[in-house]
């Protein structure tokens, strides 16, 4: 399995030779499927969606499919996924993205899917991997609220693949409180290991070696 696991997207050229790379052939020459199912239950403005999908649009696929997790028929879905070679999972609410897979049956065939395609996560699409994406570490993050509002107490790991957990935007201007202070309280209070990272860079998990990729800064609590 290949994943790179951004918090904002191909935004650097050492993310997109990255991708390349994992991926072993032209952009043109490969089919994405862009599944946006995260961003929908984030409210307010949109402009940063529409941003990312025209820069992963711009980079001249062959196929460039979006797929939307929930209200489809799940054959059809899990078709979709494996007709792509790369799998673009925006960002949004991790806690909608997860609960989408759990609750429509997808997480074993996306996990199959997986074993032979590329996947690149941005944001949520890069946190739903951890086994430790559970109510506690919502607490511990501070964000209990974000799971509340979708009317839920619990949230269950769709694959657990991870030990470590992903924090994204890292010292991003979009979210000003995420500087080296709001780190260190959640590292305090973690009993996992996290990763956090900043808008240019990436997690990558290469046939199950884990390195770091970046033109920013990052952080890691074993």
């Amino acid at each position: 399995m290949n994943f790179l696991l951004t918090a904002s997207g191909l935004r650097n050229e050492t993310l997109r030779d990255a991708l390349r790379d994992m991926l072993g052939k032209p952009f043109g020459s490969a089919n994405v499927v862009y599944v946006p199912t995260a961003s929908v239950a984030e409210p307010g403005d949109h402009g940063w969606f529409v941003a990312d999908m025209n820069r992963l649009y711009g980079l001249g696929w062959r196929e460039f499919d979006v797929l939307e997790l929930n209200g489809l028929p799940r054959q059809m879905v899990l078709d979709r996924l494996a007709h792509a070679d790369v799998i673009y999972v925006e960002g949004g609410s991790h806690y909608h993205l997860a609960r989408s897979i759990t609750g429509n049956g997808l997480a074993d065939g996306f996990l199959e899917t997986l074993e032979n395609r590329v996947y690149v996560g941005v944001s949520a699409g890069s946190m739903i991997f951890s086994r430790n994406l559970t109510g506690h570490s919502a607490d511990v993050i501070g964000d209990t609220a974000d799971l509340h509002v979708l009317g839920a107490t619990t949230v269950e790991p769709p694959f657990g693949l991870f030990d470590w957990y992903l924090k994204p935007h890292l010292y991003s201007p979009d979210f000003p409180e995420r500087d080296d202070a709001w780190a260190d309280r959640i590292a305090a209070r973690a009993d996992f290991p996290i990763y956090f990272i900043d808008d240019e860079t990436a997690v990558r998990v290469r046939d199950g070696k884990v390195d770091v990729i970046s033109e920013g800064r990052w952080r890691f609590h074993p």
